[in-house]
This record gives structure tokens, C-alpha cells and sequence, in this order.
């Protein structure tokens, strides 16, 4: 059955890690005071977009985030970073993805707290044992996509503070263990995967660190996975196509989960 991992569309309201915003301006070009185009009357709808591309259902790039200004592969971010857009390691070259999806039921595997309390760090431990409560006997490969469902979206419009101000997810020691499995992407239903507060005598978005810069592994943020908890789609087929804004860091993405 077709399902959609994502955080839902994009408006306004869309979460995102403050300061970034998104809007859409509709105008009418030519079209003053209700006039029309030519012999037949012919009007028409356009749409600007003013935002920022790390907003909702996303995904980040190699070129997001670096230790000390150097990122994947040794990059210094003045050789490639832009303000016109990044020379190397833009959007455009995450190609598409087909592979194996595993969901982490993480408000099951706590005990049913719903959510999971802000602070609360997912490593070795809890992800292997999600997997073993789960019943998912197949190990974490390389190349497959694991996402954390923590039902933190659920405060999106009802404490919009404190979904911003922190969030339950991956740990050091969690980071360390998938990166060490090959997979190809880590993903989660908050706007920043990674646990915060932050771990005692872990970096500022040191999991982020460790995933994007030192192993090229992608970040999903604000993925949408509680119909998929209910039906317990919990092996998938992960599909999700390429952006095409070329040198951007960023893209807001819909991925779809085929059980």
C-alpha cells in the first residue's frame, strides 16, 4: 500500500527550524482590476514562492552542514559555497533513491509515551531494540533507509513552542552505529533528527556532524509516518525522486513508502 512519509504540504504553517519561513503569493500579471488578455478574455493564475527550501518534509545535502568550514570529502566551504548557489555538492546530485525503508516505532517501543519526551536519545540500544519488539529480523543493511517515529508532529499547531524548543532523536552513539551499517539515509518525524537538548559533552548538532560531513549520509527531517505506525509498515519499498535546484543545500521533499 502506497503511504508518504512526509510532514504534510506546504504553506505558512509548514514546521520549520526558526528562522525559516515559506509563502506563496498568488498574482494576476496584466490582469489590473479584473481585466482580461485579448479577443477571447483570456486570465490566468501565476504564483511566486519566498521562503527558504529547508522547511516541512526535507531533505539535507552533504553541503548543509561541515566541521570547522570543511564538509563531505574534505571540501572547504570557500572553495564551493556560493551565494548563488554551491559549486559542489549541490541538491541536484542526491540521485533518485529506490531501497529499503525500516520504520523505528520508537512511542511502542518507550512504553507508549505519546510523544516521545524532548531529550530522549535513540542509540545502539533503542534501535536495536525497536527492531527486536518489531519483529523485524532482517539486520539494518547497507544502503537502506531508517526512520524514527516519535508522533512529535502532533504538537504542530497546538505548542508550536515547544516543538521548536527540542525534540527526542538520534544519539552520538546511534549515529556512530547506522553510519558503521552503510545506510544511505536517517530520517525522523521532528525538524531535526537529532536529539535535544543535546547529549552530555555532544557538540551543537554533533549527530548532524557526524552523518552529513564525516560519512555522506542523508538527513530526512519532519517525514510524516503515523499512518504507517497504524498499519505497521514497518519494512518498506523507499522511493523518492531527485531534486533539480541546482546548487541548492536543501529540498522539500515528498517520499512515498510501498508496502
Amino acid at each position: 500500500m502506497p503511504q508518504t512519509p512526509h510532514g504534510g504540504q506546504s504553506n505558512k504553517d509548514t514546521p520549520a527550524y526558526p528562522p525559516r519561513t515559506f509563502a506563496v503569493t498568488v498574482l494576476q500579471p496584466g490582469q489590473v482590476a479584473g481585466t482580461s488578455l485579448g479577443p477571447t478574455k483570456t486570465t490566468y493564475n501565476d504564483d511566486i514562492i519566498t521562503g527558504w527550501v529547508g522547511v516541512g518534509s526535507q531533505i539535507d545535502g552533504l553541503g548543509h552542514i561541515g566541521v570547522d568550514n570543511v564538509y563531505y570529502n574534505c571540501l572547504k566551504g570557500a572553495e564551493f559555497a556560493a551565494a548563488d548557489g554551491l559549486k559542489k555538492l549541490g541538491i541536484e546530485k542526491i540521485p533518485a533513491i529506490a531501497t529499503r525503508g525500516i520504520l523505528l516505532d520508537m512511542v511502542g517501543y518507550l512504553g507508549g509515551t505519546d510523544p516521545v519526551k524532548e531529550g530522549t536519545a535513540f542509540n545502539r540500544a533503542e534501535i536495536d531494540g525497536a527492531m527486536k519488539k518489531q519483529g523485524i529480523t532482517k539486520p539494518i543493511e547497507k544502503g537502506d533507509v531508517v526512520l524514527f517515529y516519535t508522533d512529535w508532529t502532533k504538537l504542530i499547531g497546538k505548542d508550536n513552542k515547544r516543538y521548536n524548543a527540542g525534540e527526542p532523536g538520534l544519539g552520538l552513539e546511534g549515529a556512530k552505529y547506522l553510519a558503521s551499517l552503510g545506510v544511505a539515509a536517517i530520517g525522523a518525524d521532528t525538524w531535526g533528527l537529532e536529539v535535544l537538548p543535546f547529549e552530555k559533552n555532544a557538540g551543537v548538532f554533533e549527530v548532524h556532524q557526524i552523518l552529513l560531513p564525516l560519512n555522506g549520509i542523508y538527513i530526512l527531517e519532519n517525514m510524516h509516518t503515523e499512518e504507517m505506525v497504524k498499519d505497521q509498515a514497518w519494512e518498506f519499498l523507499f522511493t523518492l525522486g531527485p531534486s533539480r535546484i541546482t546548487g541548492a543545500v536543501q529540498a522539500i521533499i515528498n517520499p512515498i513508502a510501498i508496502k
